[in-house]
């Protein structure tokens, strides 16, 4: 390992006598590892809760709980850290019953420097560095979006916690795989509507015959199959927010009836004569260019006008890759608890990888891909060959690689992102509505309306 590429770990020397400290200390600084020192097994612990540590080095003979015990503490509290014990020639027994136990490797006193670093290399080769562990859940809506180290994520939250506070309605936009409806529901926990109803509305996957009953909601018999009176989504929002997800794929005569509500802000249930009143806040969400659909005359301007009071544009994970570090360690962590698995870490390759892919599934892409990685890894480091991304070095196609007509529209990057998945799955769209993260009708949605084939041809 080379001296710039030490700089990274931290070892935590622990032993009750200064000089031997001393020592360690001069040799561990000098090798180029970050280095911190503890007196005692007690002071070592009181040090790991203070900051994330790599590999502790420590006398077995000490006062207290001694480096037997510190062993068990680390091993039960922080299985990640790498311990190396120091003995003294005739406790060369109970150093090995050690490793037995869970540590890392062992040396003899008196210990030769070299030996001491070039143990330390082995055991971390190939390691990511211990970081601060990403935080928990603070108290407040916007803890629910990791992240935040790219300015572009740093300036979102700053205007989406800006805009939660009023009451306008708000257009969402951003590509596939984003979290606009984690943006959308921290809208509503941070509005004066907080204590009202959520209501989602997904119009990409609800087929237009039925969307309209869905929202508006119908009297008994108005219809074949309306066998009693139904409140619609829209009613049943009353009080709170209202989610229009993919908004971008109504119909035209949907649109002016959702015009028809922002405007007068009543509706009327299909068959009934009268008029309810409802008060809701409306955020609408789409991955669509909802200004080049009106431009075609495929959207109406006046509604596009009246969802868009607001808007907030989800950066792209390409674009706030300094965020990746953070959500995979998070991913990383929820996959080995759901997986009943010991926790894991991210080898530094890993992260390297990570960093250098462009995502086009965004953050649902990382978190799939981590989650099946987990199934698969054979120890506690999740390694580059984890990582469940099949096409990671794979050049693009002249087909799949981004033009710059292309990047700019968001309909043709959900167009490729679908062909990418169906290529992958074989053309078997079940799988590939799962690797995209969406449902079987919104992936039969999606493929009528690109006029995706059945089959590559």
């Amino acid at each position: 390992m080379e001296q710039n590429e030490r700089k990274q770990y931290t070892i935590l020397a622990v032993d009750d006598d200064p000089n031997i400290l001393q020592v360690l200390e001069a040799r561990l600084v000098a090798a180029g590892y970050r280095t911190r020192l503890a007196g005692s097994a007690e002071d070592a612990l009181s040090s790991l809760a203070d900051g994330p540590v790599d590999c502790i080095v420590s006398d077995v003979k000490m006062p207290g709980m001694g480096g037997a015990g510190l062993l068990k503490e680390v091993l039960a509290n922080w299985p990640e850290v790498r311990v190396i014990l120091l003995t003294a020639y005739g406790s060369i027994p109970d150093a090995v019953a050690s490793i037995r136990t869970g540590a890392a490797d062992y040396l003899t006193k008196p210990f030769d420097g070299r030996q001491l670093v070039a143990k330390i290399d082995s055991i971390l080769a190939g390691r990511a560095p211990a970081r601060k562990k990403a935080p928990q859940a603070k108290n407040g809506p916007l803890s629910m979006l990791w992240g935040g180290k790219s300015p572009g994520m740093r300036e979102f939250l700053d205007r989406l916690e800006r805009v939660a506070h009023g009451d306008v309605n708000v257009l969402v936009t951003g590509e596939s795989g984003t979290g606009k409806e984690l943006v959308a529901r921290i809208l509503h926990q941070l509005s004066p509507r907080a204590k009202g109803p959520f209501v989602i509305v997904d119009c990409g996957s609800t087929p237009a015959t039925l969307l309209e009953s869905e929202l508006f909601g119908h009297v008994k018999g108005s219809f074949t199959h309306a066998l009693k009176d139904k409140k619609g989504l829209i009613e049943e929002a009353d009080g709170g927010t209202l989610l229009l997800d993919e908004i971008g794929n109504i119909s035209p005569e949907m649109q002016t009836r959702l015009l028809r509500f922002l405007q007068e802000r009543t509706i009327r249930r299909i068959g009934d004569t009268k008029e309810i009143p409802v008060s809701c806040r409306v955020v609408a969400a789409t991955n669509a260019d909802l200004p080049a659909m009106v431009r075609k005359g495929s959207f109406r301007e006046d509604l596009y006008f009246r969802l868009k009071v607001a808007t907030l544009s989800v950066p792209p994970l390409r674009e706030r890759t300094e965020d990746i570090p953070v959500l995979a360690e998070r991913f990383l962590e929820e996959a080995c608890t759901s997986q009943n698995r010991p926790p894991m870490s991210l080898a530094a390759e890993t992260v390297k990888r990570m960093l250098g892919y462009h995502w086009p599934g965004n953050v649902r892409e990382l978190k799939n891909a981590i989650e099946a990685g987990v199934v698969f890894a054979r120890d506690d480091v999740f390694r580059p060959g984890d990582l469940a991304l099949e096409d990671l070095d794979a050049p693009l196609s002249p087909e799949a690689a981004p033009r710059e007509e292309q990047s700019l529209s968001l309909e043709e990057s959900e167009h490729q992102a679908i062909l990418r998945a169906l290529k992958k799955t074989g053309w078997v769209k079940k799988a590939a509505a799962d690797l995209l993260g969406i449902s079987r009708r919104a992936i039969h949605y999606k493929i009528k309306k690109y006029g995706i084939p059945d089959r590559e041809e």
